[in-house]
């Protein structure tokens, strides 16, 4: 039996121990900066130096400055997003001090980013600054996150509602989940398993999984769930962690023809989702023209009984708009946290949906959970968790997620969708076996596709035969300044590899079939070594468009038709860092629709079980290739089969 009070307070002591790294974390980033005053600073999450560009006010009446800078082609994956919190800073020989107004990011685009302030004091302050300083923006702290979900925490420890509480006991365990009889349903248009997950929600009284591996169709499982839910009910809530989320799974709905009220921040979500913000219909309301009246009368002045006149009929318009668009609307998205805005206050839901829910923080769920009388979960638990920076809190449990936790308190719960739809058999197999116990299957369309009846889906290039440990060797792994790992031998490996696959399919059936391509590495500083190789590389200028470079958590959600897979870790000791969460080869390996190339040294690797097996299923299953430095020849060739490794400049062949 769990304690209810135990349980929630230690979820609120996780959320406190993270909160404290981020504040700790962007501390010490601005210390750091002060010795950075004569070069630029290009991380993730920071700009600098940044020169003020153009004032504006956004369509939601806030100002806005514009912050330009210098365009650096080789950096992956920035942690800009519209709608974060933003500190406008500038350094110091003490280190960098911030300014202390509120900002958030609006907009990000080629080399310029909008900001939104909080007041035209905070752009003089930034203007006067700006004349005797450089000045930088860096990502700040989400406070507001870290308070909701403290908030909801306490408030599901406390809640005594009877409905919440049965389902507050099978979510931690203290009971069992219950299930009503209804007729079968069936949509000729869903495979088995989609239709048995759909079954599985209507009959739910608590909790549902729909437990989506790569490719086996999550998303459209989840959507005629939730309509079909909509024939038994008025309107359901749907949620994710990200704006990314919502915005896709909303659209989705929309093409179905639902009606959607979205709830959050417009300047964090997509065009397409505008007319459906919260925002955008009260304004097209048919009252809203007089509302705006009253409100520009009560601006110029109006005294007495007229003012408290208008401000009655103010009022009764406000709620009247409010409630007509929420009755009209049959699905109400928003982010997790967002289920907790002001506008969301006395809302409740008979279902809520929570889509990507594998890479959900539970304390964020309950904010949701609050509104609702029962859950269906929609995500993968094999793929990757959400980000916890805490190690304090990452060992106390905080990335164990709600869904994780019910799938194995809870299995009867649990619809594993098992007909995937991506990738050919083969790339599935090891993935199927080792993470979903053999039941992924692949659609008949999907299971024999390759780029080339020539070629084979799986393919190792073993660097073993080159790495030399010695401490001024490229050919090893180096640590980098930002903490990331390189692998330059590696990285010219994968270009030239890249490029032998390329002549040997031919660049003539790339362009005419699209065939796009995808490079993955577990390390942000390889992938930008990457990128700045294919840049060098003239022959790759006209086919840029058709390959993409980033880290796993960036191909999360992504697929491609052939994927190089760059594993960097190069090392006598056989340290493999965060490769050790197999979640995360678990993603880079289910990328690719028809192709497979995997770039890694098999001596270092096989120190862990996980990669072990999966160097096996290579050598068993596809092609493996022991790269030896030998002579200059191409890399990959179909009719010969012979492969190398790469030297400096060019590559050295080894017969297969």
């Amino acid at each position: 039996m769990v304690n209810t009070s135990t349980y929630f307070s230690r979820l609120r002591e996780l959320v406190s121990l993270e909160l404290r790294e981020e504040q700790e974390s962007y501390r010490r980033s601005l210390e750091m900066k002060g010795a950075s005053l004569t070069g630029a600073i290009h991380e993730p999450g920071c700009r600098y130096p940044v020169r003020l560009g153009n004032t504006a006010y956004n369509p939601m009446g806030q100002l806005t400055v514009e912050l330009r800078y210098e365009v650096d082609e080789d950096e992956v994956e920035l942690d800009f997003e519209p709608g974060k919190p933003a500190t406008v800073f500038y350094l110091t020989d003490a280190g960098a001090k911030e300014l202390p107004h509120q900002c958030y990011i609006e907009a990000v685009g080629d080399g310029v980013m909008s900001v939104g302030l909080p007041s035209k004091s905070a752009l003089q302050s930034i203007k006067d600054l700006g004349e005797r300083h450089l000045l930088g923006v860096q990502i700040g702290v989400d406070n507001t996150s870290f308070r909701v979900m403290q908030e909801s925490l306490s408030e599901a420890e406390r809640k005594e509602d009877e409905r919440f509480v049965r389902l507050r006991n099978v979510l931690t365990g203290n009971a069992k989940p219950a299930f009503r009889q209804l007729p079968r349903l069936s949509f000729p248009w869903l495979n088995p398993s989609q239709n048995d997950a759909i079954q599985k929600v209507t009959e739910c009284q608590e909790v549902s999984i729909i437990h989506g591996p790569p490719g086996t169709g999550k998303t459209t499982t989840l959507v005629e769930a939730v309509i079909e839910t909509l024939e038994r009910e008025t309107q359901v809530l749907v949620c994710a962690p990200s704006n990314a989320a919502v915005d896709w799974i909303s659209e989705q709905l929309m093409r179905r023809s639902v009606n959607v009220l979205r709830i959050g921040n417009p300047l964090r979500m997509s065009d397409e989702m505008l007319d459906c913000s919260y925002e955008r219909r009260y304004s097209a309301h048919p009252d809203y023209h007089e509302l705006w009246n009253i409100r520009k009368t009560l601006a110029a002045g109006a005294k007495g009984e007229q003012a408290h006149r208008l401000r009655n009929r103010q009022t009764e318009l406000e709620i009247k708009i409010n409630a007509d668009l929420f009755d009209e609307a049959r699905v109400v998205s928003c982010t997790l946290i967002g289920s907790a805005y002001r506008l969301m206050e006395r809302r409740r839901f008979s279902t809520l949906f929570i889509d990507e829910a594998a890479q959900a923080l539970e304390p964020a769920c309950w904010a949701a959970i609050l509104k609702a009388d029962r859950v269906i979960m929609s995500g993968d638990h094999q793929q990757l968790p959400p980000t916890v920076k805490s190690q304090e809190a990452l060992k106390g449990g905080l990335a164990d997620t709600l869904m994780q936790k019910v799938v194995g308190l809870h299995p009867q719960c649990v619809s594993l969708l098992t007909t995937q739809y991506r990738m050919n058999e083969e790339i599935m197999a090891f993935s199927s076996r080792w993470f979903y116990h053999g039941r992924l299957q692949a659609a008949p369309e999907a299971a024999h596709r390759l780029v080339s009846p020539l070629d084979t889906p799986l393919t190792w290039l073993d660097t073993s035969g080159y790495s030399d440990h010695s401490e001024n060797s490229e050919n090893s792994e180096k640590k980098t300044k930002t903490g990331s790992i390189t692998n330059a031998q590696e990285a010219r490996l994968v270009i030239h590899a890249l490029r032998d696959y390329i002549e040997m399919i031919s660049p003539q059936k790339i362009e005419s079939e699209r065939v796009d391509f995808g490079i993955i590495t577990p390390y942000r500083g390889q992938a930008r070594l990457i990128r700045r190789l294919l840049k060098m590389q003239h022959y790759f200028r006209k086919l840029k468009r058709h390959i993409t470079v980033g880290t796993v958590d960036g191909f999360q959600g992504q697929e491609r038709d052939v994927i190089v897979i760059s594993l960097v870790r190069d090392n006598a000791e056989g340290a493999i860092g965060f490769l050790r969460d197999l979640r995360r080869m678990n993603v880079a390996i289910t990328r690719a629709r028809m192709k497979i190339i995997i770039v890694g040294n098999t001596q270092t690797l096989s120190h862990s079980k996980f990669y072990r097996a999966l160097i096996e299923h290579f050598h068993q299953q596809g092609e493996f290739i022991e790269v030896q430095p030998q002579q200059q020849k191409k890399l990959l060739n179909i009719k010969k089969k012979s492969y190398i490794c790469t030297g400096k400049p060019q590559g050295r062949i080894c017969s297969q």
